[in-house]
């Protein structure tokens, strides 16, 4: 049997992670029906409240899977928007219960559709890693700055917690440096007692 070139190999892992995701994507909808159905079915007042609150959560997860989607083609969109859509989603399925607040400030970026799709995994990670990392019980700060410099674009993620003991470098950290060599860019991050700061800069062509 005949190996397939870099070329062919590429087009079919991508056809992969759409079909992985678009089973996702039914498993979400099949989750959001049954809890539905469910509620529907309820005579319990109380029920049907818990039952709301979990089908938004399931909503917001189901947000945050579609903008972490791989784009199906290749084109020019503001990812300033993007960000925003994925930061409110990204609060309302994992932080807003913990009572960490998420603060996007924005500035008018262009990408093309792939890069930006890199940007908001890697943001993503970073938001994940925070929440899991500088914060306890109580809640806190995490505030995602983008911009532009000239060719290049910037995004920082802060947050004000504090990390509690030693960090391993996992999974986590493999997938960030991945992706960032991905955008051409590089990922530098500085954590201490007031909290942490991860900074990506990447050239907004590649």
């Amino acid at each position: 049997m005949a190996s397939l070139n870099s070329t062919e190999k590429t087009a079919e892992e991508q056809l992969l992670v759409r079909e992985i995701t678009h089973r996702i994507n039914n498993e979400f909808a099949s989750a959001v029906s049954v809890v539905s159905l469910i509620a529907s079915r309820s005579n319990n007042e109380e029920v049907k409240l818990a039952l709301a609150v979990v089908l938004e959560h399931l909503n917001s997860y189901a947000r945050v899977h579609r903008a972490l989607q791989m784009p199906s083609q290749t084109s020019s969109i503001n990812a300033s928007e993007y960000m925003r859509t994925l930061c409110q989603s990204i609060s309302r399925s994992k932080l807003d219960c913990r009572g960490i607040e998420l603060v996007y400030v924005e500035s008018s970026v262009a990408l093309s559709s792939e890069r930006c799709w890199k940007l908001g995994m890697i943001v993503f990670e970073l938001i994940t890693n925070a929440a899991r990392h500088a914060f306890g019980q109580g809640g806190g700060t995490i505030r995602v700055e983008l911009s532009s410099t000239g060719a290049l674009i910037e995004c920082r993620v802060v947050d004000n917690g504090a990390v509690r003991g030693r960090i391993r470098p996992g999974q986590g950290m493999k997938i960030l440096e991945a992706l960032a060599r991905g955008l051409d860019g590089e990922i530098t991050q500085i954590f201490g007692s007031s909290g942490g700061t991860s900074i990506l800069v990447f050239p907004e062509q590649p």
